[in-house]
């Protein structure tokens, strides 16, 4: 005989669970006991949003589901935004949260809430599980939904009696879930109209999202760019599927891509959309794409395919096995001068002498720099704001990651992921880089950073102004107006209170020595960068039109 909370854990165990994250409370506490008593580690987290945060970094790095568990009401409703997020950027999530006595629900008692209900709209799946003998088949069911198909959260929600409830547990070796069958290999016709109309394309260009990631496709979609002589752009979510430099790696599409990305999107003949959402970030006129250009469209989610571009070849299924039967078929295209002529505009934008600015540092430098210091499996975690533009425009990656997220957009993502980056590969060399404002929403996480022993770099860009919120108000709309950050901290003091070692820089010249420091010093480091508030992330302007 074992109770729910011992079942639950058992459970995890058998889904080679080894790490999670989570904030007690008393709808929690059986589960928790059965936690410390399995030797599973356990990070507990500062507040529940960044729980699934860690439990998103840890995924993303550790190729496994990332596990965070929380209690009801107020733990519950704080862990809404982590999932959110995990669901806008497709991370492979299980959520699980105490909840009042299953007698109790619906009448409104202390900390009760209907998280099934309010999570409905952005989870994969949920459960609230009524009966002790269902968990072991729920929580094999939620690993499963959550790591097939398109990965999302998938929540589970147990009552603090059914945790309580004994039973003869059965643990089921197999997974049948009527309704629900993720398409693997693609229709072989469709392939083959692929192969053909990349054979026909005198421009083609392929666009790599956050689905080459989440499937492991790294590897052959490398291998198709290169033997069929096709660039590539990246959405923000597809950022280091290519090194920087690699001859075939044209930039970050979008509004605030790269210009030769965008121009190659322009003159495109065939755009080749290969596990990409191709949200109006990307692109910025879908339906001027779909008449200038023939469009094929590969992803694991039907819906996602024509649902903003129109698709002229739709493949659905598994993008690793997708690319794998098209490597079969060895497409190829002769596009030497095409390619030449986007490489040399991607060399000149590499190249591009960034300016003085006229107070504190240029953060495009201090990105350089950066990169070009960093390990070449290092992973960069960076947050919301111009500082994720400044790092996915002038940030150097070779066989790393660059963490962030493109979905939901969340302030104060990058450092709690840099734990759960840590909590994965303790020794990966772990990056975050983040504004003033993103950095107050999560430095708390400090706290965790130095109970963990964790040894990550913080990055920090210092205008002491809600930046692109800023830019955006002051170029498109009567402000600026309530993004000043008066009565922020003396961030020195603040790193010195957690024991942490600080430096921060005010001019160019100061950058390169400061960083090769910060990535020298053995254990956590904070590095402010003095960024004056009217640094906008619209430096380049060369036409697309030349």
């Amino acid at each position: 005989m074992v109770n729910g909370a011992q079942a639950l854990v058992e459970s995890l165990l058998r889904e080679g669970v080894t790490h999670m994250f989570g904030y007690a409370g008393a709808t929690i506490c059986k589960a928790i006991d059965a936690v410390a008593a399995s030797g599973i580690d356990y990070t507990l987290v500062r507040t529940e949003q960044n729980a699934g945060h860690m439990a998103s970094g840890y995924a993303r790095t550790s190729g496994k589901v990332g596990v965070c568990m929380v209690t009801s009401g107020p733990g519950a409703t704080n862990l809404i935004t982590g999932i959110a997020t995990a669901y806008m950027d497709s991370i492979p999530l299980v959520a699980i949260t105490g909840q009042v006595e299953s007698h109790l629900l619906g009448r409104d008692i202390f900390q009760e809430v209907d998280i099934t209900g309010a999570v409905a709209p952005f989870i994969k799946h949920s459960y609230l599980v009524k009966d002790a003998r269902e968990i072991p088949r729920i929580v094999k069911e939620a690993f499963h939904i959550a790591s097939t198909g398109r990965q999302g959260p998938v929540l589970i929600d147990i009552p603090s009696d059914v945790q309580k409830q004994e039973f003869d547990a059965i643990y089921p070796e197999s997974v049948d879930i009527r309704g629900y069958k993720p398409s693997y290999k693609g229709n072989v016709v469709q392939i083959r109209r692929v192969a053909d109309a990349i054979a026909q394309a005198k421009q083609p260009v392929i666009c790599a999202g956050g689905g080459i990631f989440s499937a492991g496709a790294q590897e052959e979609l490398r291998t198709l760019a290169e033997t069929a002589g096709i660039p590539v752009v990246t959405t923000m979510m597809g950022l280091g599927i290519l090194p920087t430099e690699h001859p075939l790696n044209m930039g970050m599409i979008g509004s605030f891509g790269n210009v030769c990305a965008n121009k190659a999107l322009a003159k495109s003949d065939l755009l080749i959309l290969a596990g990409a959402r191709v949200a109006n970030r990307a692109i910025l006129s879908p339906s001027e794409i779909g008449r200038r250009m023939k469009t094929i469209h590969m992803d694991v989610d039907p819906a996602e395919i024509g649902k903003n571009v129109s698709t002229n070849v739709p493949v659905v299924g598994d993008i690793k096995c997708i690319l794998s039967q098209l490597l079969e078929l060895s497409p190829r295209v002769e596009a030497g001068e095409w390619v030449d002529f986007l490489h040399k505009w991607r060399g000149q934008e590499l190249a591009e002498e960034l300016p003085e600015l006229k107070a504190g540092v240029h953060p495009g430098k201090v990105m350089r720099s950066l990169g070009r210091r960093l390990e070449e499996d290092a992973t960069v975690c960076v947050d919301v704001g111009q500082n994720q533009i400044w790092a996915c425009k002038y940030l150097p990656l070779f066989k790393g990651r660059l963490l962030t997220t493109g979905g939901l957009g969340t302030m104060g993502y990058s450092l709690p992921a840099a734990l759960g980056v840590k909590a994965a590969k303790p020794d990966r060399q772990t990056v975050v880089v983040c504004g003033d404002g993103s950095f107050q929403m999560s430095f708390n996480e400090l706290a965790t950073l130095n109970s963990q022993g964790s040894d990550v770099k913080i990055v920090m860009m210092e205008n002491h102004v809600l930046g692109l919120v800023n830019e955006i108000q002051k170029t498109s709309y009567d402000g600026p107006f309530g993004v000043n950050l008066t009565g922020a901290p003396d961030f020195g003091a603040l790193a010195g209170a957690y024991g942490i070692a600080h430096a921060r820089i005010e001019r160019d010249d100061e950058i390169d020595a400061a960083v090769e420091a910060m990535l020298a010093h053995d254990g956590p480091f904070i590095l402010c960068c003095s960024v004056d508030p009217d640094t906008t992330t619209r430096i380049t302007s060369r036409n697309l039109n030349e």
